[in-house]
């Protein structure tokens, strides 16, 4: 019986190692400075998550430098370096194909806070019966 691709499943257990050997390979390269570039060279960056094409030859690296300063450079001068970067990738993880790499800033916090923010109103204290706590602000009396 052949198996059949789901693409709404989430990422095989493959994928998901492939993807944090890359990660920590990156974060290796960029924590060691071993790429000559002004700007990455000013910047602590952060890599919380790398995701994996179900073929490995695409890892999509989500950055952030540390503190978010200089988001748009920082992710210009990754994307200038992406070869070298590749070829780093290739040394330090043993695949078949060195995948190429995309980077992409790294919303996750920015999302989290949106969720807290939300889930801190009135309406959404209501809606779930959330009993009032001396921590709500919004009491009524």
């Amino acid at each position: 019986m052949a198996k059949r691709f789901d693409q709404n499943a989430g990422p095989t257990q493959r994928q998901q190692r492939v993807a944090e050997l890359v990660r920590h390979a990156l974060a290796e390269v960029l924590s060691r400075g071993d790429v000559q570039d002004p700007v990455l060279g000013k910047h602590v960056i952060t890599i919380p998550e790398v995701r994996m094409s179900p073929d490995l030859k695409l890892a999509t690296a989500y950055v952030m430098p540390l503190g978010g300063r200089d988001e748009d450079a920082v992710i210009k001068a990754l994307e200038k370096n992406k070869v070298m970067l590749r070829k780093e990738v290739a040394r330090r993880v043993a695949l078949k194909f060195a995948p190429d790499l995309r980077f992409h800033r790294d919303e996750t916090f920015d999302e989290a806070d949106r969720i807290t923010a939300l889930l801190r109103t009135e309406k959404v204290a209501r809606d779930t019966g959330r009993p009032e706590t001396d921590d709500d602000h919004d009491s009524d009396e």
